[in-house]
């Protein structure tokens, strides 16, 4: 079984910090892109921050300057560094693996997979 599992979410003042973690655990042989994503209550999930190959960083114009996206390839890991924080940031946060894996039953499998999300919530 692959997981893909978000953390550091939670309650934060208007101009303050957090850093979300997303670890990928499992048969992996391999991870290509990876991306946040985060979706407003009563609105479409959107693109945060994306690391293509070769870890190539994409942002959002709304967070540009403000986060900042990376991945600790060893440990299957990547992580959201967002700083400055507004109440427009309040969303639950996804994290986005393109995933290859292998077991021994189903052979090599290529993925595009998710997690559960964490919570952000920006007060004012």
């Amino acid at each position: 079984q692959v997981q893909v599992v978000e953390s550091g979410g939670g309650l934060v003042e208007a101009g303050g910090s957090l850093r979300l973690s997303c670890v990928v655990s499992g048969s992996i042989v391999s991870i290509g892109a990876m991306g946040w994503y985060r979706q407003a209550p009563g609105q479409g999930r959107e693109m945060v921050a994306t690391i293509t190959g070769p870890w190539r960083t994409t942002y959002a114009d709304s967070v540009k300057g403000r986060f900042t996206a990376t991945r600790d390839n060893d440990k299957n890991t990547m992580f959201l560094q967002m700083n400055r924080l507004t109440p427009e940031d309040t969303a639950t946060y996804y994290c986005n693996a393109d995933v290859t894996t292998y077991e021994r039953s189903a052979g090599y499998r290529q993925r595009e997979l998710w997690g559960q999300g964490t919570l952000v919530t920006v007060s004012t």
